[in-house]
């Protein structure tokens, strides 16, 4: 086919008719046949913001290529979508604009599914779920209640971040300089009665599981286990004088009790409050903790504050020497850790030591490093030593290793009856009460006379009421809702009070993933005989910022459905990839930076393949991309050249037959490159998740098809070599572009959608090379090639590099001590220096 015959690539044109073609066949949806494995890919789901951003291309276009792939080799593939559709944005933007966050929220559904659609993407619509259809929440609600009767869920008075502006609590890490992540407002302490999920229950499984998460990234791993946060030491109890209730105490360092100078407390303390309560608000102890308080807010995540604090005026006493020891409060003490109370040690603890340094307090050293236990003096501390050593001045420990005295100093506690081991931990139970509209109803009447009660079953779902008028402060318009608030008690008929807080977003996808596998189901949950073919998620793929919360709540909910008897699996997802950011001139796309690039714009002008090509691309999964617009032209390019060189080709395509036993080295070469593309392709999908390189061997394939068929070649290949190579190319590109890849291969005559063709198997015989180059070491550094056919053995690669003239000048005659040899890549001789 000459250049004027072959038509042009109309990316708008194949996009729209193989979309067309895909939905009209419904080609994704899922029936698990019986005959086939499962595959079950999973992308982490939006929030419906009303448009997708380069971030969701990324991460969508991932899990396709995964998707599309795995049909292709033979898997029944479960690749849904939904929307985590709840939350305070809504409510916001619903506010602003006058209208009901419903209605703005599923137009904003309708406007990003389109869009998706646009993308190819293989999702199967019909499993398609919104978090704030009350089809969807009415099941969350029964999970909440069966894990009240579990004792999984409780209420309490607690302190939480309260914003003014938005009248709801909000998380710390909602909290950015002392303000509201979203309007601002400077954000206050505020004591409030809240419901909690007692993930704590379930903390050393959740420790323990992390274990066999093998398919996880490991820095996910280190910051959950960072977050459970388990620490194994001793409580000790510290006599507190005028008091009858002592000061408890946990540390992981017993071998140090014996250098205690003073104690720190938390501003939250409960002894804080009680002296604060004695001393009046106007205390030096009141204005400390208030602002304590008001700067914890306003630092920033990992930001340390100055180290700070105000003695108490009370005393404690050190119950192994019952030497005096004064009370401070500090700012640098959390209630969250331990019991809020920590004895101060500032000879082996930073911390302490600053602290005391600041307000003249002692340091007392009872370790030394090993062999400095006897000396007779000491040079004054400058800095506090927190290695292992030998216990001194520690009265009967003296003369212990530190880690010995560990155990003997608490078994000592033990005895004596005012300590013992202990194991404590970071995580505290998940607050999931928010004070807002747009949420899933808490399922609770409160009753005066019996207490907070479950709404009965057959009650179910309590729905979001929808006529009502914004209150003008923009609070939410429940509690003023006397229909909705005021109800009989479900225990005594008497007047009940609705619980009007909803429940924090979290809920909702800490369990999508299962309601995906039977998403119609109307009379349960989950489909008992789905979830256990589908589950867990064999790939799960999202951005690195959910690798705590979100992911741990997933897990945690995971393991009380499994108890509950709707799961019988541990774990939610085996495999999990946490995709990089997409940047534009090294800052993360942001409205605020005015760096974004709208994807509907770029598939507009280039087509929706294009974009998917760049993405993959430019960098692996797990890697920050870097946008480039010649990137994006470079990848356009590429496939404008695949559909000539295809096009090019058809007539001598369509005379391909068998190949001939006897390839001339031009079919022989080809033929080899293909299978060896095949191969490389394979494994850089299926063991290292790495497009990049994938389309890389695909396009040197192309380059070797081109350079093979130029009018300036040698020789002729085989046309059923050629077939097999520019095939090649189009299936092994079909899940990276989906749309030009099916016009391509209905081009070339197939009748039967590539989607559903079988996956290129490679032959290993024929990818292998007819000569590899094996490098020859001296001690290390490179001193010749040598030129091999595969697999030659051991010995004989030893035997020619000892022969070989290079490597004898730089061996003179010296032994060699040892000889290491890496079939088909490497010899390398140790001799005598």
């Amino acid at each position: 086919m000459t250049a004027n015959e072959i038509p042009d690539y109309d990316s708008a044109a194949v996009e729209a008719r193989w979309q067309a073609r895909w939905q009209e066949s419904q080609a994704w949806r899922v029936g698990l046949l019986p005959q086939r494995p499962k595959y079950y890919v999973l992308e982490m789901f939006p929030y419906p913001s009303g448009a997708i951003h380069m971030g969701h291309v990324r991460n969508y276009t991932i899990g396709d290529v995964l998707a599309r792939y795995k049909r292709m080799q033979g898997f029944d593939v479960l690749h849904p979508m939904g929307w985590d559709a709840f939350g305070l944005p809504a409510e916001n933007a619903a506010i602003k604009r006058g209208i009901h966050p419903a209605a703005w929220t599923f137009d904003n559904i309708a406007a990003m599914k389109k869009q998706l659609q646009r993308m190819g993407l293989s999702y199967d619509w019909d499993r398609e779920l919104a978090t704030c259809a009350p089809e969807y929440y009415r099941w969350e609600q029964r999970f909440f209640i069966e894990m009240l009767r579990r004792g999984l869920v409780y209420q309490r008075l607690t302190t939480v971040n309260w914003c003014e502006g938005c009248h709801t609590v909000l998380a710390n890490e909602q909290v950015e300089g002392g303000a509201c992540w979203r309007c601002h407002t400077e954000v206050e302490p505020r004591e409030m009665a809240c419901w909690f999920f007692r993930i704590t229950a379930y903390v050393e499984e959740l420790l323990a599981g992390l274990d066999q998460l093998t398919g996880w990234p490991e820095r996910v791993i280190s910051q959950q286990r960072q977050w459970i946060g388990k620490s194994t030491g001793a409580l000790v109890r510290f006599p507190v004088e005028g008091s009858d209730q002592p000061l408890a105490i946990f540390t992981t360092r017993p071998d140090t009790i014996f250098g205690v100078t003073f104690m720190s407390l938390a501003v939250d303390h409960p002894m804080v409050a009680e002296v604060v309560a004695s001393e009046g608000a106007d205390s030096a102890l009141a204005r400390f903790v208030a602002e304590t308080r008001i700067a914890r807010q306003r630092q920033e995540h990992e930001q340390e504050l100055d180290k700070a604090g105000v003695f108490t005026g009370r005393y404690c006493r050190n119950p192994f020497t019952g030497e005096r020891v004064p009370i401070w409060a500090a700012n640098f003490v959390l209630m969250e850790y331990g019991t809020g109370a920590v004895m101060a040690v500032p000879a082996h603890d930073q911390r302490d030591f600053e602290f005391a340094t600041r307000y003249g307090l002692p340091v007392r050293q009872v370790i030394v490093p090993p062999g400095q236990e006897v000396a007779a003096s000491r040079p004054a501390l400058t800095a506090a030593y927190e290695e292992p050593g030998v216990l001194v001045a520690s009265g009967p420990f003296t003369g212990l290793p530190s880690q010995e005295a560990k155990g003997a100093i608490t078994a000592q506690a033990e005895k004596e009856g005012f300590g013992q081991a202990h194991v404590t931990y970071k995580l505290r139970d998940w607050g999931l009460s928010r004070q807002r509209y747009w949420g899933a109803p808490i399922p609770i009447i409160h009753c005066q006379a019996c207490g907070p009660q479950p709404v009965p079953e057959a009650d179910l779902p309590v729905v979001l009421p929808t006529d009502f008028v914004w209150p003008a402060d923009g609070r939410s318009p429940l509690p003023a809702m006397a229909e909705f608030v005021h109800v009989p008690c479900p225990a005594c008929g008497g007047p009940g009070r609705r619980d009007t807080d909803t429940m924090d977003t979290f809920v909702e996808s800490s369990w999508y993933f299962a309601r995906f596998t039977s998403a119609r189901e109307d009379t349960r949950p989950f489909d008992p005989q789905a979830v256990a073919a589908w589950l867990p998620v064999d790939q799960y793929i999202g951005g690195i910022e959910h690798a705590v919360l979100h992911l741990l709540y997933a897990r945690f909910f995971t393991k009380v459905l499994r108890d509950m008897g709707y799961l019988s699996v541990d774990e939610p997802a085996a495999r999990l990839l946490t995709q990089g950011m997409v940047l534009k001139d090294g800052a993360k796309m942001s409205k605020s930076k005015g760096n974004v690039v709208d994807p509907d714009a770029l598939i507009e002008r280039y087509g929706a393949d294009t974009v998917r090509l760049f993405s993959l691309f430019a960098a692996p999964p797990d890697k920050d991309l870097e946008w480039s617009t010649q990137g994006v032209e470079g990848a356009s390019r590429f496939l404008s050249r695949v559909w000539r060189l295809v096009h090019e080709q058809l007539p001598v395509l369509a005379a391909a037959g068998s190949a001939p036993a006897d390839l001339d080295a031009a079919s022989r070469d080809l033929h080899r490159k293909t299978h060896q593309t095949m191969r490389k392709v394979t494994e850089d999908i299926e063991t290292r998740l790495h497009f990049n390189t994938a389309i890389a061997a695909i396009m040197e394939l192309t380059n070797a098809i081109s350079a093979a068929t130029a009018a300036e070649a040698a020789t002729t290949v085989a046309p059923a070599v050629l077939r097999e190579a520019i095939e090649a190319v189009v299936t092994l590109l079909s899940p990276m572009v989906p749309h030009l890849a099916e016009e391509l291969w209905q081009t070339l005559g197939h009748d039967q959608p590539l989607a559903f063709a079988a996956w290129p198997a490679f032959d290993p015989a024929v990818a292998q090379e007819d000569l590899v180059t094996v490098v020859v070491q001296v001690n290390g550094k490179l001193r010749s090639r040598l030129t091999v056919p595969p697999g030659t053995a051991s010995g004989e690669l030893q035997a020619m590099a000892l022969a070989d003239d290079k490597v004898l000048r730089f061996l003179a005659g010296k032994p060699v001590r040892k000889a290491i040899v890496v079939p088909d890549k490497l010899v390398n001789l140790v001799v005598a220096g």
